[in-house]
């Protein structure tokens, strides 16, 4: 039965009603021209034949698909981008090709890595997320070549003497990092309820996984750090006082300043982190798991790099002399904290 306009009592808006392919609609038009109401309802009904013919690929917009992604995954960093971009077109007419166009389009000047993360990334996410609802085909899309930088890591020297330089707070978060492997954002999202200082363990939000959580050790001398942090304790507050990056970046600086160390950011405590477990003989996967990367692959891409020593071969037999101090037998650092 094709669908019948009419306008409700004390309303001037036409509405629709009616079974189309087996499914009852109704909704409005949101117009008061008879015309109008027509065509929106003409269109409301050959979208949905269209869709029983050859299912809901046929007709689902990435728009519609933004809306699921959204009720599920929340608020995402350039999601809002995105979807102001595609609006609605039909995902089935999103190519490999248009995704990266767009890219370009709407970063310009980014970089390779910006525009993966930035428009490429969402917009895969938005689709596949709505491919997993079974409403239209998996996409795939080629990244941009980024050129893969050597990641400085923050070592428990570079630790040492930016604390001595810092409040407790900028201290605290910056010992957090290097010894969770968590990233800024999630740091600064833990909360005093997330914290158990007599377990000696912290819940941490994955921002990159989807919200996904892990329960992440406290070393001792991190707990220590965090018992040193005066102000208000209450569950639903922030452990680590600033906002976001942009708030203690200036701290940051000036904490760098007064210790006269190397310049590195914060992310540079994540890379600290695995960088340090890695060397100390802590096998990949493990190190991924305890620091949040989904994909093992990433931790020995980022931070597999050889290190810098011709004589760590004599790991190879159990009985040989070490002619160099710094290369420890497997035994001796078996069970090793990130602080040695």
């Amino acid at each position: 039965m094709p669908l019948r306009l009419k306008k409700p009592k004390n309303s001037d808006i036409w509405h629709y009603s009616g079974t189309v392919a087996g499914r009852r609609l109704r909704g409005s038009t949101k117009t008061t021209r008879r015309a109008e109401a027509e065509k929106v309802a003409h269109k409301i009904e050959a979208d949905h034949l269209e869709r029983d013919r050859n299912g809901p690929a046929a007709t689902l917009t990435f728009a519609q698909a933004a809306i699921k992604y959204r009720a599920v995954m929340g608020e995402k960093r350039y999601l809002r981008l995105v979807e102001d971009h595609w609006k609605d077109t039909l995902v089935k007419n999103i190519s490999r090709g248009a995704v990266k166009d767009a890219a370009i389009k709407l970063m310009p000047t980014a970089s390779a890595a910006t525009r993966n993360r930035g428009v490429i990334v969402p917009t895969l996410a938005v689709i596949n997320y709505a491919a997993s609802l079974d409403l239209c085909p998996p996409m795939k899309a080629d990244r941009f070549p980024v050129v893969t930088k050597v990641r400085e890591p923050v070592t428990e020297a570079w630790l040492d003497a930016f604390m001595a330089h810092s409040s407790a707070h900028l201290g605290a978060l910056a010992c957090f990092m290097y010894a969770t492997g968590a990233r800024i954002s999630e740091a600064l999202g833990v909360k005093w309820q997330d914290l158990d200082l007599s377990a000696a363990t912290v819940k941490i939000r994955m921002g990159k996984l989807g919200g996904k959580e892990r329960v992440s050790n406290l070393p001792p001398r991190l707990v220590a750090a965090i018992a040193g942090i005066a102000g208000e304790r209450e569950a639903d507050k922030q452990v680590f006082p600033y906002s976001s990056y942009r708030s203690c970046a200036d701290p940051w600086e000036v904490a760098i300043k007064r210790a006269g160390i190397k310049r590195l950011t914060p992310h540079c405590c994540r890379h600290g982190f695995a960088t340090t477990l890695l060397h100390r003989g802590v096998d990949v996967m493990t190190v991924a798991d305890l620091g949040g990367w989904a994909d093992a692959m990433q931790v020995v891409r980022t931070y597999g790099h050889a290190q810098k020593n011709p004589r760590l071969n004599n790991l190879l037999f159990s009985g040989t002399k070490q002619a160099n101090a710094s290369v420890e037998q497997p035994e001796a650092i078996e069970n090793k904290t990130v602080f040695g």
